[in-house]
């Protein structure tokens, strides 16, 4: 899957608020079907935040009776997938042999390592009218000595996760450590995410120890420093500032960083490597039939022409 640089829309200028690089409007990608999900990376002036390489708001939408989402088997390489959701419910399938409902608040990591394949469905009971999707699905690049480690899957409950309820802040701490408290995911990097709610007059604090860091305004509207800024959006910090994000609507954001991988990423569909090569070689996998299949499952996504 190609991006296109030169379209890429970035808000304004940032050097309004000393602390922030970039800011950058999510572009509108159609996945087939109608669905279309709003992608903040990679982005033509920043591939990755720490080893976020990949971020989707998926949603909201609601789909028509009988509709829902259905990403038939498809191939990862060198990444990890968190997919999150805020609303509906996703049945994850994997060539792991992992089949798992997933529904909001908890924290799904798979790591493709080596290569996994999956697919993402809508379960069949929550084909109807009142079905919702809503959520973000972002993908983390493995660092290199990790890239070839075996596929793996990790599921934590929303009630497993740290949460904090501070006034008008309540937050859920997905992976990493924020606020105070330390998410149980393994993981073989140093990053962090967070989904943050804020009541209008509320305060979030964005801690300066983190390397590369950054917020997604998911929806709501916040103040900066005295810029003022409304979702969607993702705002990219300079390192080392203190910042301290207000509330001046009623806002969920998601905070997202880590320490910066050893250099860029090669991407090409759903494959991530630090070696060309390597992907080649996934490109080749795939259309040979050599990953596992995923069980339960007939189709799959042919791997495109270009």
């Amino acid at each position: 899957m190609s991006w296109h640089p030169a379209s890429d829309p970035v808000l304004g200028d940032p050097r309004s608020c000393n602390a922030l690089d970039l800011v950058i409007v999510p572009r509108v990608r159609d996945l087939g079907d109608g669905f279309q999900v709003r992608r903040a990376l990679p982005h033509g002036r920043r591939q990755m935040v720490g080893p976020f390489i990949f971020f989707d708001q998926m949603g909201p939408v609601q789909f028509m009776d009988g509709q829902g989402m259905d990403v038939r088997p498809h191939p990862h390489i060198g990444l990890a997938t968190v997919t999150y959701l805020f609303d509906g419910r996703i049945m994850h399938r994997d060539s792991e042999g992992n089949a798992l409902e997933i529904v909001p608040g908890e924290m799904n990591l798979m790591t493709a390592g080596r290569g996994i394949a999956h697919s993402e469905r809508t379960p069949g009971d929550a084909r109807n009218p009142q079905t919702k999707m809503y959520g973000i699905q972002s993908w983390i690049a493995l660092p290199a000595t990790h890239e070839e480690i075996d596929p793996s899957f990790q599921h934590f409950a929303a009630g497993d996760l740290p949460q904090i309820v501070d006034g008008g802040l309540t937050a859920r701490v997905i992976a990493g450590t924020a606020f105070g408290k330390t998410s149980p995911v393994g993981m073989v990097s140093d990053w962090l995410y967070a989904e943050v709610l804020l009541e209008p007059g509320a305060q979030a604090p964005l801690d300066p120890d983190t390397e590369e860091r950054a917020i997604y305004v998911v929806e709501g509207e916040v103040e900066i420093a005295g810029d003022v800024f409304e979702g969607p959006r993702l705002l990219i910090f300079r390192p080392g500032d203190k910042i301290t994000v207000r509330a001046k609507t009623k806002t969920r954001m998601m905070l997202l960083g880590g320490t910066a991988l050893e250099g860029p990423r090669y991407i090409w569909w759903n494959f991530v490597s630090s070696r060309k090569e390597r992907i080649e070689l996934a490109k080749q996998d795939w259309a040979s039939g050599r990953f596992a299949p995923v069980p339960g499952e007939t189709e799959f996504i042919p791997l495109p022409e270009t």
